[in-house]
C-alpha cells in the first residue's frame, strides 16, 4: 500500500474507491459500505470536502421535555454516545413546570488582522480612520448589510511577542443568521491593504476568532427540591469540586459540550469552533472554570445556569447542504441563529445536570451501561430479533457485559 496517490482527488468517487479496494485489499462488502451515503448524495458530499469516498453516520435522535420561554421545543441532537439525548429528556422534563429562560447576544463576532513591524502610532491611526476601513468592509458583502449586518466596531491591541510587537486590529462584524467565517474572513482581507499602507505594517494572519466573547448565550433553569435533597446536595457538592479543580473540570464542561455538539452536529453547524470557544471562554481569566453554575434558592429548589459563546448559523455552510441539517433545524423551529444558540446552551446545561445527578445518585456507569446494552449485544453477536431478550438478561442480572452477552447468546441458541 503506498499513500502517495498522485491525482486522487481528480478521480471521481467510484475511481477512488476502486483505487483504495486494490490499494488497502477491500473487499466488494468493504466497497460497498463506503459507497453507501444514505440522504447525503455522494455529489454533494463531493461537493462538502476533498477526496470524498463515503460519508459516515451518526444516530439522529430527537430530545424532548424543553420548554424553552414558555415555549415547546424537540431538539435534534447527532451523538453515538449512548444516554446523552436520554439525559437530556429526563432533565427537562424534572425542569417542565417552568421551564428554562434563555437570552442571546446580537450575532457579533471578531475578526483578526495581525500587523507586525507597525508604527509606534498604529492604533490612533487606525481609529482614525474607523469610516474608511467600515466603508470597505463592507463594501465586500452586499447581502450581508441588506440584511441589517456589516461592521459594527473596531478594536486595536498591541502584544509584546518573540517577534517584536504585534499589532492586533479588531473587526466587530454583525454575521446576522450565519456562523460568518466566511463574511468575516473576507472583510478581514479586504482591509488588509489598507491598513499595511496606513501604518507601514506587513499583515500575516486574517481570520475570524472562535472566541466569540460578544455573542454570548444564556440560561437559567430551576430544577424543584422534590428531585431530592440529597441529590440537590450531591449536586453542590460535585459542582464545588470542578470549581476548585481544573481536571474535574474539563470533564464536568465536556459534559456540557455533549449535548452542545450533539445539536451543533445535527444542525450542520461547526461543532469544532463551539468546542474552542467553549473551552477558550472557560479560561478566558487564566483560570480553567466550569461553564454552568448552580446554587439553592430560598426555598431550597437547586437553580443552574450557564453563559458561553455560540457562534451557530442557519443559513451558509452545511446547514442548506446537508439535507438532515435543514429537517433539523425545520424540527427545532430555529427562525434565526439566535434561536438555534439558546436552544444549545439548554440543552448543555441540561445534559450537565443530568450527568451530575446521575453520579451523586447512582454513579455515572450504571444508567450509561442499561442505554449501553444493545450496543454490548450487537456486539457479541446477536441479531435485531435477539437483542431484546439479551437485553433483558443483562439487566436483570446487572451483568451488562460482552462476556455475559456472548453466555445469554449461546444459552438462548441452544
Amino acid at each position: 500500500m503506498k499513500s502517495d496517490l498522485s491525482g486522487f482527488y481528480e478521480l471521481s468517487i467510484e475511481q477512488r474507491l476502486a483505487l483504495l479496494k486494490q490499494q488497502c485489499n477491500l473487499t466488494t462488502e468493504e466497497v460497498e459500505v463506503l459507497h453507501q451515503t444514505g440522504c447525503l448524495h455522494p455529489h454533494t458530499a463531493d461537493m462538502m470536502i476533498e477526496n470524498v469516498v463515503g460519508t459516515v453516520e451518526l444516530p439522529v435522535g430527537v430530545a424532548t421535555n424543553f420548554k424553552i420561554n414558555g415555549k415547546d421545543v424537540l431538539v435534534p441532537m447527532a451523538i453515538e454516545e449512548p444516554s446523552v439525548v436520554a439525559a437530556a429528556s429526563h432533565a427537562a422534563k424534572l425542569a417542565r413546570p417552568q421551564g428554562f429562560a434563555s437570552s442571546a447576544d446580537e450575532p457579533l463576532m471578531i475578526g483578526q488582522i495581525q500587523l507586525m513591524g507597525a508604527s509606534h502610532d498604529a492604533k490612533s491611526l487606525i481609529m482614525s480612520a474607523r469610516s474608511q476601513l467600515t466603508e470597505i468592509a463592507n463594501s465586500k458583502d452586499s447581502t450581508l448589510i441588506k440584511l441589517g449586518g456589516g461592521l459594527r466596531d473596531i478594536e486595536v491591541h498591541e502584544y509584546p511577542s518573540s517577534r517584536g510587537k504585534i499589532t492586533v486590529v479588531h473587526l466587530i462584524v454583525n454575521v446576522q443568521d450565519a456562523m460568518g467565517a466566511n463574511a468575516v474572513n473576507t472583510m478581514c482581507e479586504s482591509v488588509a491593504p489598507f491598513l499595511e499602507e496606513l501604518t507601514g505594517a506587513r499583515s500575516v494572519l486574517k481570520i475570524i476568532s472562535n472566541l466569540a466573547v460578544y455573542r454570548l448565550a444564556r440560561a437559567k433553569v430551576t430544577w424543584p427540591k422534590s428531585i431530592g435533597e440529597d441529590v440537590i446536595e450531591g449536586i453542590l457538592d460535585a459542582y464545588a469540586f470542578a470549581a476548585a479543580d481544573k481536571y474535574r473540570c474539563a470533564t464536568h464542561n465536556k459534559g456540557i459540550m455533549n449535548g452542545i455538539d450533539a445539536v451543533m452536529i445535527a444542525t450542520g453547524n461547526d461543532f469544532r469552533a463551539a468546542e474552542a470557544g467553549a473551552h477558550a471562554f472557560a479560561a478566558r481569566n487564566n483560570n480553567y472554570v466550569p461553564l454552568t453554575h448552580y446554587e439553592k434558592d430560598a426555598h431550597g429548589n437547586l437553580v443552574g445556569t450557564i453563559e458561553m459563546p455560540i457562534a451557530a448559523g442557519i443559513v451558509g455552510g452545511a446547514t442548506k447542504t446537508n439535507p438532515v441539517a435543514r429537517v433539523a433545524i425545520k424540527i427545532m423551529g430555529a427562525h434565526k441563529a439566535s434561536d438555534l444558540a439558546q436552544v444549545a446552551v439548554c440543552v448543555g446545561l441540561a445534559n450537565n445536570f443530568a450527568a451530575m445527578r446521575a453520579m451523586v445518585k447512582e454513579g455515572i456507569q450504571a444508567g450509561h451501561m442499561r442505554l449501553h446494552a444493545s450496543n454490548i449485544a450487537h456486539s457479541a453477536g446477536a441479531t435485531h430479533i435477539e437483542i431484546p431478550a439479551v437485553v433483558r438478561r443483562m439487566l436483570v442480572e446487572k451483568k451488562i457485559t460482552m462476556a455475559y452477552a456472548s453466555e445469554v447468546l449461546a444459552e438462548m441458541r441452544g
